[in-house]
């Protein structure tokens, strides 16, 4: 009964770096420190996504300064620092990459980052093909919109809907992300189904329900009839 909710195309960024399997270890590391970010896309052909090179792919060449040449080559074996003896993207990068489609919603492209414990996810169609990119970040532009457009998107998606007949009785104000819903409906029953549908706006941080049920003026009292007199 809300409005659309807000989708990875809403917030996504379309100018993405991205690099090629053949792309060298210190490209990689340079890529990196001048656009500001802490991985990469890996694509091939015509912009299809195969891998993601991250900071944390790079580290294990770090690492390895610290230990004796001769045993380099142990390591090597070892699955954490394999790529340590790598120099280009194709055997440094995570593969298949952790991606995420354009019509995806804030919420599932933030439990999939939370659940593969990533920073940030390609955007691709259904062709596999680079689109854009969606960090931590841009999930929490929401978050920025003002007060009065989540006000008038409340009155207009949850109030107007579920109590057309009471909204004018109906006061949302909105300070800080924090939804304030006060006066009387004549269908208390729905009450709990506006404070759900509120909190779901995107970019209201919580919601708090002041809303009771419509209580009719009582009808005036008719005046006494006169005593007969005696």
């Amino acid at each position: 009964m809300t409005s659309t909710p807000y989708t990875v195309a809403d917030v996504m960024t379309t100018r993405v770096i991205a690099i090629t399997p053949s792309t060298g270890f210190k490209d990689i590391a340079a890529a990196m420190q001048r656009w500001k970010v802490t991985a990469l896309p890996v694509v091939e052909g015509e912009g299809r996504v195969v891998g993601v090179v991250s900071e944390a792919d790079l580290l294990p060449k770090e690492e390895f300064h610290e230990h004796r040449p001769g045993l380099i080559e142990q390591m090597r074996r070892l699955g954490d620092t394999a790529k340590a003896g790598s120099t280009r993207a194709e055997n440094l990068m995570t593969t298949p990459a952790v991606t995420v489609r354009p019509d995806a919603t804030l919420p599932q492209a933030a439990r999939l980052m939370t659940d593969r414990h990533v920073k940030r996810l390609p955007v691709v169609d259904a062709d596999g093909t680079l689109k854009g990119i969606v960090s931590r970040a841009d999930l929490l532009k929401v978050f920025l919109r003002t007060d009065e457009e989540l006000a008038e998107e409340i009155r207009r998606s949850v109030v107007a809907r579920l109590f057309p007949l009471s909204r004018e009785a109906v006061k949302v104000t909105v300070s800080q992300g924090v939804a304030t819903l006060t006066g009387q409906v004549r269908d208390p029953t729905l009450i709990p189904m506006a404070e759900r549908l509120a909190h779901s706006v995107e970019g209201v941080v919580d919601v708090r329900s002041r809303l009771e049920a419509h209580t009719e003026p009582s009808a005036p009292g008719r005046p006494a009839a006169p005593r007969a007199p005696r």
